[in-house]
């Protein structure tokens, strides 16, 4: 006999389809609409096709701050996921000690952007900030606001405090849900944890860390608020990313047209990078 489908339950979520679609579609076509026209005031636009796309492409400015906004994201990947995994393999998966661990790990995820910026600021400062003067201290020169590197060092820093407990919390989640038989049979075979850890826990996560990378990059490589406030894009434009380019050509300089293309090509990278990790990581899925 062949099962009935209900498919009734997809009137349930048609309205948040709806709104969706309603949020997200008017303000794209809105930006799409300013990428291809020009404004001289009095709400008055002329069509200019392609050329704020084309001055993109010459522009060397933005060029720098894409590069650095990859090499950025990449550092934090690099850091971020290998920490948090292991982070979360030396959590106690059962007890009283559960609770208190992911309490603590969810702390830095409570923190709004602007104060974990603001904290860092304060905390990096070379004269009294406990980052700043320990590590000057140790006879170490250190001043985030005059040295790149230590600004780079600073935002880095900050930004794996910041987020690495997001991949715990999730790796974390994925390795409670293993069941116990896989633990068992690995004892009965006298498994040792390294062959535990490659055999059952890292296939058991893969789906738990593509969406933690995913996240990851896509948090990482749209970083605005922690930085504008830790560093304001300096010393210099050392530490000034892509989104800060972004803002200051919107509201700075209030340039539409060249913001909106930008807008639009930043959108389009973070599409393209987002589903290239998710088909590098599950092209195996189907073997």
């Amino acid at each position: 006999m062949s099962k009935t489908v209900n498919q009734k339950a997809w009137w349930l979520v048609l309205p948040v389809f709806v709104m969706v679609a309603f949020n997200a579609l008017i303000p794209l076509m809105t930006v799409v609409n300013y990428s291809v026209q020009e404004s001289f005031g009095n709400n008055e636009f002329f069509w200019s096709g392609t050329v704020w796309f084309q001055q993109l492409l010459a522009d060397d400015q933005i060029h720098e701050s894409l590069l650095r906004q990859i090499v950025f994201t990449s550092i934090v990947l690099a850091i971020q996921v290998p920490l948090g995994l292991s982070i979360a393999l030396c959590m106690p998966k059962k007890g009283p000690w559960v609770s208190v661990c992911l309490v603590l790990m969810a702390l830095p995820l409570l923190v709004p952007w602007n104060v974990v910026g603001s904290m860092w600021n304060i905390m990096a400062l070379p004269d009294i900030g406990l980052l700043g003067k320990g590590i000057n201290a140790l006879g170490i020169p250190f001043n985030y606001t005059r040295q790149p590197m230590a600004a780079w060092f600073t935002v880095i820093l900050m930004d794996v405090w910041h987020w690495t407990s997001l991949v715990v919390l999730l790796c974390y989640a994925g390795l409670v849900s293993i069941p116990d038989a896989y633990y068992q049979a690995a004892k009965v075979d006298g498994a040792k944890p390294w062959a535990v850890f490659r055999y059952i826990q890292l296939p058991k996560l893969k789906h738990v860390l593509t969406i933690a990378i995913l996240l990851r990059f896509m948090d990482s490589f749209m970083i605005y608020t922690e930085v504008i406030v830790l560093t304001g894009g300096g010393p210099g434009s050392t530490t000034k990313f892509l989104s800060i380019d972004l803002v200051q050509k919107a509201l700075g300089g209030f340039d539409l047209g060249p913001a909106a293309a930008l807008s639009i090509v930043y959108f389009l990278i973070i599409l393209l990078m987002s589903w290239l990790f998710y088909t590098l990581m599950m092209r195996n899925e189907a073997n």
